[in-house]
Formats: structure tokens, sequence, C-alpha cells
């Protein structure tokens, strides 16, 4: 007889929108698209194969500018023109019953000028990444502030035209929206930046602009959600006392849910080695109920990810292990755990869906954390008390 988990209960959101179960497949980079961030046939079939289990299904990130593409082999949503494939993914995700989200972004100075094919990537502040390699970005005007923000309003009525069940803002991984909420990439001294209050004005402003497009374009229950990732370890940075701050605001913002980015679900802060108590429990307590919450960061087994919602949080979203058993949930359903794969053949990535760029890139940041068959396994220490080499799965 199947064992009941609590993650194969259902959730309502507030707007009405119904998930079969509380397992999420969170945004996975898959470096598939075309140049031109068009959809590719190998993304859609990668995408179909995964969907039908989970209740809720976050696509890769699509950029809404044509400066915050971040890498080679992402998705755009910059142009109407890319509706039609958008569709695709859209129908894709929504095979057998998951409803599907769009992530969508900016990548401000986490790109360079040749991703960006010549242009100089741009940011908060006049200020690089502490990173191998990082260009100097240059300092947005207010005008192009107030553009961007109109691109991500225009992004979210695209992803409502496409067919998605919602959008995710990623507002994590040091991306644009964090580039803003951090003192280190942020170092302005007008309306959106300065004080904590004033480097929340920007993803505050997004977040408003969205809302506007979704009670404008959207005839049907329409999810927005947030990610964030709590701690930066830089100096100055982003710390888990600014984050508990911005978490109590975005509790009160048109958003319906949030989504905490990190390598382990139960990492403690990466400052404070003197405080034990993990990080999702203190936004948990936080949010006091205002928000659905989802938490990620190497859960693979089923009671590793009964674990999580068992202490209340709202869903469970499970990364790589998703990548290695595409039918995890279906597997779960019908007691057959016995058969869940946890390994991951490099003989059997077609059969997967995995491309070869998606592979290098799994390989190149991830390394043995993909549990690969025939090599060593990572230690799963690894992941708890620091950034992960790609945080949130």
């Amino acid at each position: 007889m199947t064992k009941h988990y609590s993650f194969l209960n259902n959730f309502k959101f507030k707007n009405g929108l119904e998930i079969k179960n509380r397992v999420v497949i969170p945004p996975m980079t898959e470096v598939s698209s075309f140049e031109d961030g068009s959809i590719s046939t190998d993304e859609l079939r990668y995408l179909q194969m995964r969907a039908g289990g989970v209740g809720l299904f976050i696509s890769p990130v699509a950029n809404v500018s044509e400066n915050g593409k971040g890498f080679e082999g992402e998705l755009s949503i910059t142009s109407d023109r890319f509706i039609p494939g958008l569709a695709k993914v859209a129908s894709a995700m929504k095979f057998n019953g998951s409803k599907a989200i769009l992530q969508i972004f900016h990548a401000g100075r986490m790109s360079n000028s040749k991703v960006l094919r010549g242009v100089q990537p741009v940011s908060a502040s006049a200020v690089a990444a502490e990173r191998p390699n990082a260009e100097t970005p240059r300092e947005l005007s207010n005008e192009e502030i107030e553009g961007i923000i109109n691109d991500f309003g225009e992004a979210t009525r695209r992803a409502i035209e496409a067919g998605f069940d919602g959008i995710e803002l990623h507002g994590a991984n040091t991306y644009l929206l964090q580039q803003f909420f951090s003192p280190h990439s942020n170092r302005r001294t007008d309306n959106w930046g300065g004080s904590l209050e004033k480097r929340m004005n920007f993803p505050l402003a997004v977040i408003k602009r969205v809302h506007e497009a979704v009670v404008k374009y959207a005839n049907h229950p329409f999810v927005v959600g947030y990610r964030i990732s709590p701690e930066e370890i830089e100096n100055p940075g982003i710390r888990m006392s600014d984050t508990l701050k911005f978490v109590n605001v975005l509790a009160d913002q048109p958003i319906d849910y949030l989504h905490v980015s990190m390598g382990y679900a139960w990492r403690t802060s990466l400052n404070n080695k003197e405080d034990t108590q993990p990080l999702i429990l203190k936004i948990k307590d936080q949010l006091n109920g205002r928000l659905p919450l989802i938490c990620v960061g190497s859960v693979e087994t089923p009671d590793e990810a009964a674990e999580v919602t068992d202490k209340g949080i709202d869903m469970v979203a499970i990364g790589r292990e998703i990548l290695r058993e595409p039918k995890w949930v279906q597997k779960v359903e019908t007691d057959d755990e016995d058969s869940i794969r946890y390994t991951i053949s490099e003989q059997d990535l077609d059969d997967l869906g995995i491309t070869p760029p998606m592979w290098n890139f799994l390989i190149f940041r991830l390394k043995s954390a993909m549990h690969i068959s025939n090599q060593p396994d990572y230690d799963p220490e690894q992941f708890k008390n620091k950034l992960a080499p790609h945080e949130g799965a």
C-alpha cells in the first residue's frame, strides 16, 4: 500500500489556482535554447518528460531585456515574436496536469560583454561581482531602470498570452533584482539605493508593474512568485537580518508565494556560525502564514521531501533528482519507490532528454553532486555550511 506523504496533498493558492500536490520542479538552467533565445525541440522534449507528476513546474529562466541575457542557451521573452515558442513551452510543462510557471529575470552584472555581443553589462552600480573574470558593469540611469521595470511587465503579459499559469521573479542567485537589494552591488544614493528601504524600491516597483499586467491581461488565476537568496558572503552583503525585513515587506505585496533558493534545504547561517536555526524556518516564522513558502536544496528521497512539508513548509522543490528520475512523483504515488534512480549514467542522457550543452553545464558546475554512476560520489556535507556550486536545486 502506498505510503501517504504530506507532499502528496493538493494545495490551493489564495487566487484560486490549485495544484495536485506540493512537489515543485525548481527553475534549472538547461542551456538548450537557440542563440536568439528561441525554444528548441530538445527543450520541449526535456520539459514534457518531467511534466505530469509534479504539482508545480517552474521553467528555466527567460530574460526580459536585451541587455539582461546572462548566458548562452537561455530563453528570451524580450519580444512578442517569442510568444508562439513560449506557448509550446507552457503546453509541454502542463502535460498531464502540472501547472506551468515561467521564471523571468535580468542578469545585470552576472553577464559579460561576450554574451551581450560587445555590450557592457549593467547593474545598480559600477561594482564588479567578486568572482573570477567578472566585468565591471555600467550603472543604470533612472530612465533605464524604469525601462527594465516596464520590461518585466511586458514579459508578464507575454507569459499570460503564451498560456502559463504564472511567473516567478528571479530575485535570487545574485541577479539584477538581488543586485539592487544588496549593499555590495548597490552603492547608489538616489531613490534606488542607500538605505535598506531604498534598496527594496526596485524589486517592489517590479512587483507592482507585474501585478498591473496580471490585473489587466489575465482572465484566469495567474500566480506571481518571488525567489530570494537569504544571504550573501560578500562584505558588505545581504545578511539574514536584511532578508527578514525584506520578507516582512514582501508578505504584504501582491505576490502568491516566496521561493527560497539554497543548495541545502536546512542550511544555517553562512555568516553567523553560532546560529543553528535553519534559515528556512526563520523565514517561515517571519511570514507567519502570510505567504506560501517553497523550500529547495538537495532534497532527493521521499522521506527528505516529507521532512520539509511535515514541518509546515507549503511546498518542496526537487531539482537535481528530477533530472535523474523524471517519474519521481509517479513512482512514489504507485508504491514503486524501489525503482527510483538516484544516480545518473552518461549512457542514459538521451533517454533522459539531457542535451550535451546541459550535461556539460551540469558536470562543470555540480560535478560529483550529480551522482554520476561510474564516478566517485560527492560528500553530502559540502552544501550544508557554504554556498553550493549552483544554488537552488
